[in-house]
């Protein structure tokens, strides 16, 4: 599942999906209401692909833990409303998930907005298994018979047109005009 294109925009109630980028921002489609509008760049704007979640061991990328829960969940909404719940229920429910994560540093605001982001992903239908996780490494490096050769001229040389020579320069233009001798 690829996160890049979702992006969580402060001040926004839900996750949006990048459309089109702009010269002063980037047009945005909401995931609920599918609605579009624009986004400026001085607007807090965060790519999904790019958070992560503290852990013992460093930090996991959100793509992981968006896999870990619709496994956990066998890819259904949860039995709870997110941002109703009690943060305890909420910690206990991503110990379930992801057991190493950091008690110190993941703040019940964190937890809300992650299962609250998960229950909209899936229903977007954007938590498909199309691109590999980072978890399993099943990415595939690419090899000279993989990458696109360059397209070469099939005309020959006989039958191309001569190329043109540069183009004379044009006189000077005369900016002033000659007095006539009377």
């Amino acid at each position: 599942m690829d996160l890049s294109n979702i992006l969580f925009i402060a001040g926004k109630p839900d996750l949006s999906e990048l459309v089109s980028r702009t010269k002063n921002g980037a047009v945005v489609m909401n995931l609920v209401s599918k609605q579009k509008y624009h986004v400026f760049h001085h607007d807090r704007i965060s790519s999904l692909g790019e958070i992560r979640i503290f852990t013992d061991n460093g930090e996991a990328p959100l793509n992981d833990v968006m896999a870990a829960l619709k496994k956990h969940y066998s890819g259904n909404t949860t039995a709870f409303d997110p941002k109703k719940e009690e943060s305890s229920k909420l910690f206990s429910e991503l110990e379930q998930v992801l057991p190493e994560y950091d008690r110190n540093r993941v703040h019940a605001s964190d937890v809300k907005k992650l299962f609250s982001w998960y229950n909209v992903l899936l229903a977007a239908d954007k938590l498909n298994d199309d691109a590999p996780s980072s978890e399993t490494g099943e990415v595939k490096p690419e090899t000279k018979a993989d990458a696109k050769a360059p397209e070469k001229n099939t005309r020959s040389q006989k039958t191309a047109a001569p190329k043109a020579t540069a183009k004379p320069k044009a006189a000077p233009k005369r900016t002033t005009t000659a007095k006539k001798a009377i």
